[in-house]
């Protein structure tokens, strides 16, 4: 028993010696550990609750819109652009405001809006969307240049389409017949083959003087490339 006793007391000996040696640094590392584990928890609470925030004054601002109510939808929209500048929300918000400023005759206003958008979103499509409506507040205002140097940023290519026509749209008007006819085969090129909107385009075309060149004789694989579908909202997760 007493051999036994002494094999114990020197294991526990053993422990005492190992833990002085590294008792501090695991004991920091546990530390930092829990503190890591909460800043992530707390972050999370907190990216959610801004979110879930966000998300009350963007059903604000999309009731305001539906029921023509500028007065409710600016100062929503003031909150949203002050303090969730960074959220899915705002930038969406943003473009149902303009939209309302648009209707009710404020195009100072709702470029202010679109460019807002164009400047924070975080998703490409909704930049793309902006610079498309904002190219057609320019042309409603006959600012034909501004209009068309808004066309030529980078977007998505599942825009291409609808760029181009708009495009020949502000060239139509300008006074440009020639280079109108070019953007209006590149919206035919890029548009969907079963789109209903591909119509609409080739009666433009045909207004100023139709195809450049007969149409190249198409085989089974003369196909146009299909548009890509827009991202959903992002989700609001709870704390």
């Amino acid at each position: 028993m007493a051999a036994y006793d002494l094999e114990e007391q020197e294991k526990i000996d053993d422990l005492k010696a190992w833990w002085q040696q590294y008792g501090n640094t695991i004991t920091v590392g546990i530390v930092l550990a829990c503190i890591v584990i909460g800043s992530v928890q707390g972050w999370r609470w907190w990216a959610g609750r801004r979110a879930a925030d966000a998300s009350v004054l963007y059903q604000a601002v999309s009731d305001g819109v539906r029921k023509s109510d500028p007065a409710k939808v600016k100062d929503a929209m003031a909150q949203l652009t002050d303090k969730f500048a960074g959220t899915a929300y705002a930038p969406r918000a943003a473009l149902l405001y303009a939209k309302l400023l648009f209707d009710a005759g404020d195009k100072a206003g709702a470029k202010a809006q679109l460019s807002w958008v164009i400047e924070h979103a975080g998703e490409d499509e909704l930049k793309a969307i902006a610079r498309y409506r904002l190219a057609e507040t320019l042309l409603d205002d006959k600012q034909y240049d501004e209009a068309l140097r808004t066309l030529d940023a980078k977007r998505p290519a599942s825009f291409n389409g609808l760029y181009a026509d708009l495009r020949g749209d502000a060239l139509t008007v300008a006074g440009h017949a020639a280079e109108a006819r070019v953007a209006y085969e590149e919206a035919l090129a890029a548009l969907d083959p079963k789109s209903p909107y591909r119509a609409y385009v080739q009666v433009k075309l045909d207004a100023v003087g139709g195809p450049t060149a007969p149409p190249a004789a198409s085989g089974p694989a003369a196909q146009a490339p299909a548009v890509p579908a827009a991202p959903a909202p992002a989700t609001v997760a709870k704390p």
